[in-house]
């Protein structure tokens, strides 16, 4: 397992940066690929929901069982799921609206400027929109590198899934923050800091779990990692993707998600 800290950390860094990549975007795209970005973010749940209930749900249940026993493995596994959904719920719940993530922005957006008297409440909105995303990074930085650590094919897989959602979220960022300043630099700096969240808990991952990984732990942290990816599908990804919905391309993504992460966990086994 040491030998893929490594890659843990550059698989998690790669998923942070993503933000930078939509920022970008946001910048130098004159339009917004609705159907593209539908069917990546449904491709996205789809590779999350499955990887997340067939792959990681069923090795933290696998560990606990094997240091527990059957019944209190399997409750430990239930408690470790629903706790990571219930940490994920919490910090969303108390994130302010204005800065709540979920609340994708386009590319489009950008071309509709504000007036004077909101250029101060934008760059509020921008800064707590970084903030926001920051927060929900964190756990993802955790889940990212807890899950290579172990397997680092599994951690790709995630990577890759996290990255694409995390594309729209640098457009969260930089949009309103560009619209306030006028100033790309500053837009892009504070959307490129808001996805070094995720390495960051990669890192308190790697300085303050690592000593106390052992198989109830470990499986623990798998079981609340398969909670907040599946949360995360269901409350920002799915959302997202059928704000930009046309003939249910973003349910033919998640499908297309579902049997690729299926085909490539057969293949890597």
């Amino acid at each position: 397992m040491e030998g893929n800290i490594w890659i843990a950390f550059g698989l998690t860094l790669f998923a942070g940066l993503a933000t930078g990549i939509g920022s970008l975007l946001a910048f130098f795209t004159s339009r917004t690929n609705t159907k593209f970005l539908s069917a990546s973010l449904g491709f996205s749940a789809g590779v999350m929901i499955y990887v997340s209930l067939v792959e990681i749900f069923v090795k933290a249940k696998d560990e606990l069982t094997y240091e527990l026993g059957a019944t209190p493995g399997y409750w430990a596994t239930l408690a470790g799921f629903f706790g990571g959904m219930l940490l994920i719920a919490l910090i969303d719940h108390f994130i302010p609206s204005t800065g709540n993530p979920h609340d994708v922005k386009s590319v489009e957006d950008i071309g509709t400027g504000p007036t004077n008297d909101e250029y101060a409440k934008l760059k509020k909105m921008g800064v707590f929109t970084a903030l926001a995303i920051a927060i929900h990074n964190f756990p993802e930085g955790i889940a990212t590198f807890t899950s290579a650590m172990q397997d680092p094919a599994l951690g790709v897989a995630i990577a890759i899934a996290v990255a694409i959602h995390n594309i729209p979220e640098g457009i969260a960022v930089s949009v309103p923050m560009y619209f306030a300043t006028g100033d790309r630099k500053q837009a892009f700096k504070l959307s490129f800091l808001s996805g070094l969240a995720e390495p960051a808990g990669a890192v308190i991952a790697f300085l303050i779990l690592m000593p106390f990984l052992n198989g109830i732990m470990f499986g623990v942290i798998f079981a609340a990692v398969a909670g907040i990816m599946v949360f995360i599908s269901l409350d920002e990804l799915l959302p997202a993707a059928q704000k930009f919905d046309e003939a249910h391309i973003s349910i033919y993504g998640l499908i297309a998600g579902m049997a690729v992460m299926a085909i490539s966990l057969v293949l890597i086994t």
